[in-house]
């Protein structure tokens, strides 16, 4: 769950043939927000009528990413508590649960102090912008993992920074902003146990700090950088054995993706048979 830097991680480790959910609220920047979210999915909150708005034309969630909203108000809400469900049942008996911090500044609603995980493009007169401090991110999410350990004790979490700057206040807020989440999760890791930091924030300034490494905008990390981190997440999280695993299913979909020139033929046919039984002894394996 997080920012925009976890779907490319999930989509990683999804390809790599593990069980995942991904964002279940969509993309989400700010701590307060994420904190939200899970607490819902505890809670298995079921969000009725009045926790969306209509703004032209479109019913939109303040606790969600805009791939919820939608013009049919029940369809909405049925995405979303459907979804809620589904996660709910997912994270207790999930092993891990990697959280991306994007952003320590938030946006509260001018009307209620509320913090919002989108802005859905409404008028920005709407909002008050704030930035967090460290004591109130571990204060909120101390409690939160405690709430975790609750519903499921064995659950390790796995915290990241995201690599991905926000440049819109400068370099130098850009700098603080980081500086509060890397000091919060700092702190969290070492007041919880099973609790744990992957440096992808760090991997992109210092080894990628190269702009060959960024995407045009020469904010996001280009898919060159992408495939760096995510071959430094494999060397610290995963055995020898899982690495070598993951190696061999990443052959076996590129095999079965493999686009043959005559794919009638009897060579082709018995390359899949050879191919898919692979497959079924690396599903069937336990480790």
């Amino acid at each position: 769950m997080g920012s925009c830097f976890v779907e490319y991680i999930s989509e990683k480790i999804t390809q790599a043939g593990f069980q995942t959910d991904v964002n279940p609220f969509g993309i989400v920047y700010n701590p307060v927000s994420l904190a939200g979210g899970l607490y819902d999915l505890i809670n298995s909150t079921v969000y009725t009528e009045d926790a969306l708005f209509e703004y032209q034309s479109v019913y939109h969630s303040f606790r969600h990413h805009s791939r919820f909203s939608g013009l049919n108000q029940a369809l909405v809400l049925e995405q979303i508590n459907t979804r809620i469900t589904q996660s709910f049942r997912f994270l207790k008996e999930a092993t891990h649960i990697i959280l991306t911090f994007g952003t320590a500044n938030v946006y509260r609603l001018s009307s209620s102090g509320e913090v919002v995980a989108n802005c859905h493009k409404l008028p920005a007169d709407r909002f008050r912008e704030e930035r967090l401090s460290v004591e109130q991110i571990v204060r909120q999410w101390n409690e939160l993992i405690s709430c975790l350990r609750t519903l499921n004790p064995d659950l390790k979490l796995l915290f990241t920074v995201s690599p991905i700057r926000h440049c819109k206040d400068g370099a130098h807020e850009n700098q603080l902003n980081k500086a509060i989440l890397l000091l919060a999760v700092d702190a969290l890791i070492k007041a919880n146990e099973k609790c744990y930091y992957f440096p992808s924030y760090e991997l992109m300034m210092d080894d990628l700090r190269d702009y060959r490494f960024y995407a045009e905008d020469m904010i996001h990390p280009n898919q060159q950088a992408l495939n760096y981190i995510w071959e430094k997440f494999g060397e610290a999280c995963f055995d020898a054995q899982t690495q070598k695993i993951i190696k061999e299913w990443e052959s076996i979909q590129q095999a079965l993706n493999h686009r043959p020139l005559n794919p009638d033929s009897e060579e082709y046919k018995r390359f899949l048979t050879a191919t898919n039984e692979k497959k079924d002894r690396l599903l069937s394996y336990k480790h």
